[in-house]
């Protein structure tokens, strides 16, 4: 039985240190904050509820799978699952919409036909075609397994099967997501609804790789979820199954340094000098904690020096509290489109980063007793895609956010009791990344920029875990990184992710 240190307790870590515990480790968890969970927060007033990181679930199957390695438990036993259908519903600049139907590929088909005109939808059936092919080729290396240690292959290899298109008298493949959307998608609406899952994930699809596909075809593929209570009950059910694993938590506890012994992690010390020694160390932390906290070099350099990601954006959220109740038939989610995408692109993504004038909103309503006082009461939660570290003002914005959500919600402004904004900066203090930045999932191609460092690092016994690390962010990537890192240490270097 082994002494583990897990840094942090944001989801990834979590995931960790459940299934180290239930293989007979030690595990003690130190989180600088009050609570666990990383981004995954709950806000709370006047008996509305709402989550202030990410509102659905996509991929279900990867805390399916953490709950029944963990306790032979299904993860339904201890959270309810409802499956979002529409799954969502698009509002485009010129008027037109489209509410898209959960994991049906034919039923997507018909109801882009009919909205956005004949051969609209063939279109996009036709792409996530070619999407699955790039998931099939990519998801392996970039989500089950270690990250390779000759990960330039990934960097080098687009895996989207991309349509050949005749420009300029030569014959081209598109190579980033928008030259997908303009060459083979061939429609403005079509070209926003694609680009939109990238920038949710704080990705400009003018530089991302093709293979960005994947993004778009898992919402498709595996559906899109919600859980009752909001996603704040799945960190609280992960949470308890530590606990019930005999995990140790200590909250309000800032890790200043990784303790090294023979040239190996060999516990931690916490920033009032108390000392936790251990054989194994698991930090799911930000890079720049990480890079503090380590006194060693070459931390990131388990498995090559994989390029880092810099200069990702953040998330505005607005809470709104409304009186009157959800109206019947009301989508779960709606994304109302910018009227001037590049002008949102170039601000978002722009070096300096500008100011959104327009931004795409998605407008989360869920039909859920649990996040209001009563039935006359709706909670809906906007959020947009910003710089990070935007200026401490968010006052336009979230106007202009509010605005957006009128197109969704009709009469807000008249039902609208209060709102709460929560910015970059609370993003940070959650998480402890620089200006509040978000990492993006692992894309194979554009280079190796969208990869993440390996799990293991230059510094023997210390492993990385969580949105930072191999492979990436978002939900089910935090817990796929926990249970590659606990194999790691489980099984050793050997091991390749599960069969």
């Amino acid at each position: 039985m082994a002494r583990i240190a897990v840094i942090g307790a944001g989801m990834g870590a979590l995931a960790a240190a459940a299934r180290l515990a239930v293989a007979g480790h030690r595990v003690a968890v130190y989180e600088r904050t009050d609570t666990y969970g990383g981004a995954v927060r709950r806000w709370e007033r006047d008996g509305f509820s709402f989550d202030t990181g990410p509102g659905l679930l996509p991929l279900p199957a990867v805390y399916r799978d953490l709950f029944l390695k963990t306790g032979k438990e299904p993860l339904e036993d201890r959270v309810e699952l409802v499956q979002v259908d529409p799954s969502a519903r698009h509002l485009f600049a010129d008027g037109t919409g489209a509410a898209l139907p959960n994991a049906s590929r034919a039923g997507v088909v018909a109801a882009l036909d009919e909205a956005l005109g004949a051969g609209a939808g063939g279109r996009w059936g036709d792409f996530l075609v070619r999407a699955r092919e790039a998931w099939d080729r990519s998801r392996r290396p970039l989500l089950e397994e270690p990250l390779w240690p000759n990960w330039r292959v990934l960097a080098e290899r687009e895996p989207y099967p991309a349509v050949p298109h005749k420009r300029l008298l030569r014959t081209r493949r598109a190579g980033t997501l928008a030259e997908v959307a303009a060459w083979e998608l061939r429609d403005p609406r079509l070209a926003a609804l694609l680009e939109s899952h990238a920038l949710a994930y704080g990705l400009d699809p003018r530089t991302a790789p093709a293979s960005t596909a994947l993004l778009p075809y898992m919402d498709h593929a595996f559906g899109t979820w919600y859980v009752r209570g909001g996603l704040r009950e799945l960190a609280c059910a992960v949470y308890e199954r530590c606990v019930a694993r005999r995990v140790e938590f200590v909250f309000g506890a800032e890790v200043t340094r990784v303790l090294e012994k023979d040239g190996r992690a060999a516990g931690v010390e916490l920033s009032g000098g108390a000392v936790a020694e251990a054989d194994f160390v698991v930090a799911g932390v930000a890079p720049r904690t990480l890079d503090r906290i380590v006194t060693g070099t070459a931390v990131r350099g388990g498995a090559g020096e994989v390029p880092p990601q810099h200069g990702l954006p953040s998330r505005l959220t607005v809470l709104l509290a409304l009186r009157g109740g959800r109206p019947e038939g009301t989508a779960h989610r709606t994304v109302v489109h910018t009227r001037d995408r590049d002008a949102e692109l170039d601000a978002v993504f722009g070096t300096p980063p500008g100011t959104v004038a327009h931004p795409t909103v998605t407008v989360l309503r869920p039909d859920d007793p649990a996040l209001v006082p009563d039935a006359g009461h709706e909670a809906v939660t906007l959020t947009a895609t910003v710089p990070a570290g935007t200026a401490s003002d968010h006052g336009p914005l979230a106007e202009a956010m509010i605005t957006a959500a009128e197109r969704a919600v009709p009469g807000l402004r008249e039902r609208l009791l209060w709102h709460e904004v929560r910015t970059p900066d609370d993003v940070a203090e959650a998480t402890g990344a620089v200006g509040g930045a978000i990492p993006a999932p692992a894309l194979a191609a554009a280079g190796g920029r969208l990869l993440h460092p390996s799990n293991t690092t230059g510094v023997p016994g210390l492993f990385t875990v969580g949105g930072w690390s191999h492979p990436g962010g978002g939900l089910p990537h935090a817990g796929m990184s926990g249970a590659l890192v606990a194999g790691l240490i489980v099984e050793g270097p050997e091991f390749r992710g599960s069969q």
